[in-house]
Formats: structure tokens, C-alpha cells, sequence
């Protein structure tokens, strides 16, 4: 996109100074090209009593802040499942087409649905009480949060089960796990004097070994050496001796570059692991099948499922409903700012500007700044001179403006 993934959202009283003041602002902007900016339509909501809107004012401003970062933790969790495939992330962050008939089973863009809100009546009633539609908020966002975690929670397990699995299964023989290697024929059992141990030996000192190994130490059984296992490096050899020269074995092999595995033939720890070996196959299988979990590349176990999991859908389907409900949140901000700093009867006229590009932001805001001076004389000297008090205000003036001002910031994935 040409334009920047930040919005402005502003509003100014609907009276006739005020609709002739966003003409100009209109007019300069446009001629200047800072911005792109279309109206934006919020609903006549029941007003209730200033009081509670003071209240809702704080809720909401709460509300803003924490759907914000539930989208942008939803985000991340949309990179961290497609991991290999991260291109493909922005096609999975869209919102649902919104409630104009020919888009309604789109999923577009999310500046689009910015620019193109219009609010869902259906589903956040205008003629409940204000207190009732934030609850719904509230509480839709909750639970979003609540599954989310969950969801997650769920996914991470199974992913490093995997991982460690694949580890496991994967490494070289000095790591790697050696249940599915070794077999009870491999070792002298159940003897209390001899015992069966396993040395690696690296592949250039394979004859060395069948030289060398019955004399590195007393009591090694001559003829007792068999090669059960390769890697790239090297071999999985076994030996039986008598269980009391083992110290003095490990400490001569050591000497030569061969390496005493630990390992010792457990026929119940065995079936165990291979037990919970296929059982994690079996649940990678599904999970896989129905899930994107995402492994490194090149994994041999695990082939590149195209197949989306059942988290990717969620989340999906619950990052359209947050974003939604996030730009729902801040139309409301809008409304009762616009009511608490320009009185009753409700009359404002809400303004969606896009600026053209970073640079253009300062220009932008003084225009906005000169456009609606008249608003508010004490904000706009306070602008021009932070340290005036602004009486009744307790916002830091930095933030404070003639015109009711929120932002959107559409970058979720910095």
C-alpha cells in the first residue's frame, strides 16, 4: 500500500462553522496531498447521563488499550504458526467484509475495513443503553483472550513434544535416543559378572577398534564386538567384559577417541519410550494433519502439510472478530468524546484522515490545528505552549487537541 498503515480519527461539531471548517480541511489536505480522508459514520447511541459518560470515557480508553495488544498478540501468533510460510501472513490477518451486501463474505484488507466501517447493528444493538454495548465488548474480547490462551497454550505443548521427539529421534549418537536401535540380543542379560556396553567409534577407526578393543583392558570378552548402528560420523559398536574392569575400559577407550555410551539395556524404560514414541507419531499425525504445527525446515519426520490447522482457522476467524470489535471500540471513544467536549444535543461530524506518508504528519496536524482553533482557545495556545494548564484536563497536553482525536495504528506485526 502507497499510504501509510496509520489513521487519524477526529471530530468537530456538526454545526454550519464547523462543516465549512472540515471543507477547508478537506480542500487543503487534498491540494497539499497529506492525506486521504473519508467520513466516518457512527450511530446515534443513547446518551444516558454525562456522569456515566465520564465513566464509559475510561472504560473505553482501557478497552482501546487492551484490544490493541490482544490483536497484535493474535498477530504474532499467526507468525509463529506459519512460521516457514511468513509471506503468507498478511492473508490470514484480514477482517470479514463488513455489512454492505456484496462484502459481506469478503475477508478484506484491514485499512479497507477501516476506511469502509460502518457499524454492525445486528450485533452491537444502538438502541441498548451505552453501559450494555461496551459490556458485549468487554466480554467478547475476554473470551477471545481466555481462548487464545488456551489455544496457544495447547499448541506450544505439542509443538515441543514434537521438537524434542524429533530431537531425539534425530540427533547423532552420542544424543540420540537408542531405544528404536538396540535390540536384547545385542547385550549379555541378567549375568552378575559381565555386562554388554555400547562405544562409538568414529568411521576412520573401525579397524583400529576390531584391533584394539579386547586388550584395552583385562577381562574383555575376545569376539564380543558387533556394529549395530551408523551415523555420518561414526558407528554404535558393542563389547561385553566383566562389570569390574568397566572403569578401566571407559578410561583406556577414552584414550583411543572411542566413547562409552551410557546406556544400559532396560527392557521396561525401553517399552515406555517406545510407547510414548508412538503415541506423539500418532498425535503428531493428527495434530499435523489437522494442524499447522510448524518445524524446522528440512525435518525429515515431519513433510510440509499445506493443510490448515485448527489454531490457524481460529485464528483466523477470532483476529477478524477482535479487529472488528477493536474499531468498534475506538467509534465509541469517538461518540462520547465528542458528546463530554461538545455537549448535548449530540451533533458532531466524525472524519477518518489517512496520512500520505510519515513526513506529512506534522503539516497534517497543523492544519488540523489552525482549521479548529476556533474550538478551543486555551488547547490551541496549550498546544503552542505546553506549559499552560488546561483547567479540568488531566490529559498530558501533548495529546490534548481543539478537535476529539484518536489514532488507529494499523502496523500489528512491529
Amino acid at each position: 500500500m502507497g499510504s501509510m498503515s496509520e489513521f487519524w480519527l477526529i471530530s468537530a461539531p456538526g454545526d454550519q462553522e464547523n462543516l465549512q471548517a472540515l471543507e477547508r480541511m478537506n480542500t487543503v489536505t487534498s491540494k497539499s496531498n497529506l492525506s486521504y480522508n473519508t467520513k466516518f459514520s457512527i450511530p446515534d447511541f443513547k446518551v444516558g447521563t454525562l456522569d456515566s459518560l465520564v465513566g464509559l470515557s475510561d472504560e473505553l480508553g482501557k478497552l482501546d488499550t487492551f484490544a490493541e495488544s490482544l490483536i497484535k498478540k493474535m498477530a504474532q501468533s499467526v507468525v509463529e504458526v506459519m512460521e516457514d510460510a511468513k509471506g503468507k501472513v498478511p492473508e490470514n490477518l484480514l477482517a470479514n467484509g463488513g455489512l454492505k451486501e456484496k462484502m459481506k463474505y469478503l475477508k478484506i484488507d484491514l485499512p479497507s475495513f477501516v476506511t469502509h466501517f460502518e457499524w454492525d447493528m445486528a450485533k452491537y444493538p444502538a438502541k441498548q443503553p451505552l453501559v450494555s454495548v461496551v459490556d458485549t465488548l468487554a466480554k467478547q474480547l475476554a473470551q477471545i483472550e481466555t481462548d487464545l490462551k488456551s489455544r496457544t497454550a495447547t499448541y506450544n505443548t505439542l509443538k515441543t513434544n514434537l521438537e524434542n521427539l524429533e530431537k531425539k529421534s534425530r540427533g547423532n549418537l552420542f544424543t540420540r535416543t537408542l531405544s528404536n536401535i538396540v535390540s536384547k540380543e545385542d547385550f549379555v542379560l541378567g549375568s552378575e559378572y559381565l555386562i554388554t556396553l555400547l562405544v562409538i567409534v568414529p568411521k576412520p577407526s573401525y579397524t583400529k577398534w576390531q584391533k584394539t578393543y579386547e586388550s584395552l583392558s583385562d577381562m574383555v570378552v575376545p569376539r564380543s564386538t558387533k556394529l549395530i548402528a551408523e551415523d555420518n560420523e561414526g558407528g554404535l559398536f558393542t563389547v561385553t567384559l566383566f562389570r569390574k574392569v568397566i572403569e578401566d575400559f571407559k578410561t583406556k577407550a577414552r584414550e583411543n577417541k572411542f566413547t562409552v555410551r551410557e546406556f544400559y539395556y532396560d527392557e521396561k524404560e525401553i517399552k515406555r519410550e517406545r510407547e510414548e514414541m508412538s503415541r506423539l507419531l500418532s498425535d503428531k499425525k493428527q495434530q499435523y494433519q489437522t494442524s499447522c504445527v510448524a518445524l524446522k525446515k528440512g525435518s525429515s519426520t515431519f513433510p510440509d502439510h499445506k493443510v490448515k490447522g485448527p489454531l490457524l482457522r481460529w485464528l483466523k476467524v477470532n483476529f477478524s472478530e477482535a479487529f472488528i470489535a477493536w474499531i468498534h471500540i475506538k467509534a465509541l471513544r469517538v461518540f462520547v468524546e465528542s458528546v463530554l467536549r461538545y455537549g448535548l444535543p449530540v451533533n458532531f461530524q466524525a472524519v477518518l484522515l489517512q496520512p500520505h506518508k510519515k513526513s506529512s504528519t506534522k503539516r497534517l496536524r497543523e492544519v488540523l490545528n489552525s482549521v479548529f482553533r476556533h474550538l478551543d482557545q486555551v488547547a490551541a495556545a496549550s498546544i503552542l505552549d505546553a506549559s499552560v494548564e488546561i483547567p479540568g484536563l488531566q490529559l498530558n497536553n501533548q495529546d490534548y487537541f481543539p478537535y476529539v482525536y484518536f489514532h488507529i495504528d494499523l502496523s500489528l506485526l512491529d
